[in-house]
């Protein structure tokens, strides 16, 4: 038995005045309270109780120690409370990381609506496309796309992280044009140009090697945009810089604005999404699983859930746009 139980063990047995009684209180049996404090005893080198047929009493050297330690277990005990308080309401900190073009896109009208729902959240969040890691960083919740290997976290998928081939809508795009009649194959996406987005942790751009209707496509464009930021890799698509093979997030405020068109949704990258993600835990602060459950009603309302995005709500953009 830890000393902390042997010290609740021993300021009980004050408070009542019996073994017999402790034990009640602690669920437990008297001879096992006795030991307890016989082994505090021990440790300390000291004799806390004065033993009799008829009752229990202090030593000397028992009231001061129960003096100093009652004061700091009853400080334990309030501290406790507090916390547990904490992790059982509505209330406290809560530490963001979200990635950049997502966070922006999706989460930023969420969090507004998510503190006014709950004002006593406190939030702090940070946007990040770089690796964090959550456990040293003290981080409650991440929200992470593509494949995840990290097993000291949970992840809940959010929705899968289909991408698209996209082009500017804009009359009188000759780019537009062009790119709407071309076959989607290494050599029609060649020789147009593109918009390509750069990892800022690596330096290297995104290439364009996917999968469509089973057949692989590698383009090495010979005219090229580069741009570090998702959100403006779009706008400059949507701009009539070039074509841009993007996330459906990036994609979905200005294909919906009939500023970007969708001509292909590329077969899916084996095993990657979105993902909401915490670090694995006993029990979860109720701030922390609120926030969890917020985000998938929100999403939901949205049309995206972890089997569908909004591509597969209302139907496929691409059908309305049949590429030849």
């Amino acid at each position: 038995m830890d000393k902390f139980k042997a010290i609740a063990l021993f300021m009980s047995t004050i408070e009542t005045g019996s073994f017999s009684a402790t034990a009640k209180k602690h669920a437990t049996d008297p001879s096992t309270v006795s030991k307890a404090i016989k082994r505090l005893e021990e440790q300390l080198g000291l004799q806390l109780l004065y033993r009799s047929t008829r009752q229990l009493s202090l030593t000397s050297a028992g009231q001061k120690y129960a003096e100093t330690v009652g004061s700091l277990y009853q400080q334990l005990e309030s501290c406790e409370h507090e916390l547990k308080s904490a992790n059982d309401s509505f209330k406290g900190a809560l530490k963001i990381n979200l990635p950049v073009s997502y966070g922006r896109v999706y989460m930023l009208p969420m969090l507004s609506q998510f503190k006014k729902t709950y004002p006593d959240i406190e939030l702090e969040v940070s946007f990040n496309d770089q690796y964090v890691d959550m456990i040293s960083d003290a981080v409650d919740i991440s929200i992470r796309s593509g494949t995840l290997n990290d097993s000291r976290l949970v992840a809940q998928k959010l929705s899968p992280m289909p991408f698209v081939l996209c082009v500017s809508n804009r009359d009188g795009c000759s780019d537009s044009e062009v790119a709407q009649k071309v076959d989607i194959s290494d050599e029609g996406l060649a020789v147009l140009p593109w918009v390509l987005f750069r990892f800022k942790q690596t330096g290297k751009t995104m290439p364009i090697n996917f999968t469509y209707q089973g057949r692989h496509i590698n383009v090495e464009p010979k005219r090229v945009t580069i741009i570090d930021d998702g959100e403006a890799m779009a706008k400059l698509c949507a701009e009539g810089l070039g074509l841009c093979l993007m996330p459906h997030f990036n994609a979905k405020a200005l294909v919906m604005a009939d500023k970007m068109k969708v001509l292909a949704k590329v077969d899916e990258f084996p095993n990657s999404g979105v993902f909401i993600v915490y670090p694995k835990r006993k029990n979860l602060p109720k701030r922390t699983q609120v926030f969890i459950d917020f985000v998938k009603e929100y999403l939901n309302e949205m049309g995206e859930s972890p089997t569908k995005t909004w591509l597969d709500t209302g139907g496929d953009p691409t059908k309305s746009n049949p590429v030849s």
